[in-house]
């Protein structure tokens, strides 16, 4: 009889604008979420399982785990696009708008 070991894919340092679209995107590609943590940035000590009164200066580190490493490469892959995606589209509002000076 085989036995399923999980595999796991660690996100690190989540925008906190995206975790909800993350564990959306988790839970429609049969993953379990297996940790999510507020890590401080200035003190590797303070680590919370919870979102902090006030969450400046944390980072948000989720882990998933799925049976199938297929489904983690996926998300993987999509995480990536989403940051890809975000960065084009801050990089277009930063474009300097070009005034038409014709007479």
């Amino acid at each position: 009889m085989e036995k399923f070991q999980n595999k796991y894919l660690e996100i690190k340092n989540i925008s906190k604008d995206i975790v909800n679209w993350v564990e959306d995107v988790a839970e429609e590609n049969n993953c379990k979420i297996e940790r999510k943590e507020w890590k401080s940035k200035y003190n590797s000590y303070v680590v919370y399982d919870y979102e902090p009164f006030c969450s400046e200066g944390f980072e948000i580190n989720i882990l998933l785990s799925s049976f199938d490493i297929s489904y983690l490469n996926f998300i993987k892959y999509l995480y990536n696009e989403k940051l890809s995606t975000i960065e084009y589209l801050d990089n277009c509002i930063k474009i300097p708008a070009i005034k038409n000076y014709s007479h």
